[in-house]
């Protein structure tokens, strides 16, 4: 059952997604060699407090951060530590925050300091690859033009795309129906409707679609430990374009 939000609805959604999206430009201007993801989740956890909202992942299934924080290979899940970003890494920081009963969820990856030409690379494309979906999320298209659109773009780019993890409805539950792929042929699934709202997210990985979750339960690394960039909104489908909940303008 994939529910239509109301105009209601959407504003608390925005008001959450907001705040996500406020964190994760505070936790970008924090990103420098030197500082651990431990640091980063305290300043999550601050950040997010302080807005008297609270930090959707802390206890969700038994979760044990505020955010995640998922370093070079990890694709996604990454469990903050006080493990130390270095020079060159990049990291994905995703944000999912409750407001009043309703949710917003977004991620980004970044560079630490001075990083290859190639890791910017992954990162371009796989936002791009986000943008394009967002794009196809119109009313009357299908569920599986967003995934076609992460699909194509990456595979074009000489990546691939994990298809273990997908994106997702969101709304008064941080994941909610449709279940959203990051691949598959256009045309197919659920046509999308106006009020649809919709956290889509793509993972990109730099060598092999195939990952492997490690034994803390949570963590997902590349099978071949090449890079993976992740990036994610949350958006609203109209009877134009999509509207993004989860951006600061």
């Amino acid at each position: 059952m994939i529910s239509i939000k109301s105009k209601s609805e959407l504003i608390k959604i925005r008001k959450a997604g907001l705040i996500v999206a406020k964190t994760l430009k505070h936790l970008k201007s924090k990103v420098k060699p030197g500082i651990t993801t431990k640091q980063l989740d305290i300043e999550a956890a601050n950040f997010i407090k302080k807005h008297k909202a609270r930090a959707a992942f802390m206890g969700y299934r038994g979760y044990p951060g505020h955010i995640c924080a998922s370093i070079n290979e990890e694709v996604v899940h990454g469990i903050p530590s006080n493990r130390i970003l270095l020079d060159g890494d990049i990291i994905s920081l995703d944000v999912g925050v409750e407001l009043d009963g309703y949710f917003g969820d977004s991620a980004i990856t970044v560079g630490v300091g001075k990083i290859a030409a190639e890791s910017q690379r992954l990162i371009d494309v796989t936002r791009d690859a986000l943008y394009k979906a967002i794009n196809a999320a119109r009313k009357d298209n299908y569920l599986s033009d967003i995934s076609y659109a992460v699909q194509s773009h990456a595979e074009k780019a000489g990546f691939s795309v994990v298809r273990d993890f997908v994106g997702h409805g969101i709304g008064v539950n941080l994941h909610e129906e449709p279940q959203i792929p990051n691949f598959g042929k256009p045309g197919n699934g659920i046509k999308l409707k106006a009020g649809m709202v919709l956290a889509i997210e793509p993972m990109v990985n730099a060598g092999t679609w195939k990952v492997e979750v490690l034994q803390d339960g949570w963590t997902a690394v590349t099978r071949d430990d090449a890079l993976s960039a992740h990036f994610e909104h949350t958006i609203c489908v109209t009877n134009n374009k999509a509207d993004i909940l989860t951006a600061i303008n």
